[in-house]
């Protein structure tokens, strides 16, 4: 398996140069598992996958999960791939999609397992904008003190759709079915690994225990600290770009573009475990 590969930044995004076909031998799955427990987010340039061979290699890496097909984008040309646009023909609901603009992580306010793994094939670029930033919250995690370690540890975060959204839209624009969408997480997640990171980002709404200021406060030093240059980086797309990350501790987010770019992205998920309570 011939890859060539580069560091964004060390600790935070890998850039693969590769084949297509290497991309489906035996132990590319694997490969690409180990390397996001490393380096948080892969992208393999000019890679060109069609959603069929997305949607397999998805599969490869473990349980598929489709938590956005009943959603304006879900399900519109493949099964479990959605379109992340705003072009108005296919989304109708674009709140969510200028939520994106914030840091996140995929599926945080759905009553499922946390996603695992988020995979993004790049079909149309925004002529200005529309790059993807990911936050690196293992790193962010580890290089806290010991004693903020200490006070974080048992903390539960509620995640919600109204919280993603709230610097878009006002509670009652949002569909009805979705403004209830919220879903209680651990502060810190210990992965299979035993390595840790902070379940954060404009989802995150309020922290159990503590006063809405208070937890809003924290929450906002937090991901302030996630962000920083030394756990961040940016990647800029070009068409048949193929990246993907590890949902549960890299944030991502997409800076800003025109709402009639034609950005056009295809993402798909692997289902993860359910948190510890």
């Amino acid at each position: 398996m011939d890859w060539k590969m580069e560091q964004i930044k060390p600790g935070v995004g890998l850039v693969i140069q590769a084949d297509r076909a290497s991309l489906f031998e035996t132990d590319a799955p694997r490969r690409c598992l180990d390397l996001l427990d490393r380096h948080g987010a892969l992208v393999f340039p000019r890679l060109g996958l069609s959603d069929a061979e997305q949607v397999a290699f998805t599969d490869a890496l473990g349980a598929r999960v489709n938590f956005t097909k009943n959603v304006p984008g879900g399900d519109t040309v493949t099964a479990d791939v959605y379109t992340i646009t705003l072009d108005p023909t296919i989304n109708t609901e674009p709140e969510y999609v200028l939520g994106s603009w914030f840091w996140h992580l995929d599926g945080a306010c759905m009553d499922i397992p946390m996603p695992k793994v988020t995979l993004l094939s790049c079909r149309h670029v925004a002529p200005k904008g529309g790059q993807t930033e990911f936050a690196n919250t293992f790193a962010a995690y580890d290089a806290l003190p010991d004693e903020e370690k200490k006070a974080l540890e048992g903390l539960r975060v509620v995640h919600s759709v109204l919280a993603g959204v709230r610097e878009i839209a006002a509670p009652d624009e949002i569909n009805p079915i979705r403004r209830g969408y919220h879903h209680e997480h651990p502060l810190v997640w210990t992965h299979e690994s035993g390595r840790k990171s902070l379940m954060i980002g404009y989802t995150a709404d309020y922290i159990l225990g503590m006063t809405k200021a208070e937890s809003r406060a924290l929450l906002a030093r937090l991901q302030d600290w996630s962000a920083q240059p030394a756990f961040s980086c940016c990647h800029t797309w070009q068409e048949g770009d193929f990246a993907m990350w590890n949902n549960r501790g890299v944030l991502h987010r997409a800076l800003p573009y025109a709402v009639d770019s034609g950005r056009k992205m295809h993402r798909t998920s692997v289902s993860g475990l359910q948190a510890a309570a």
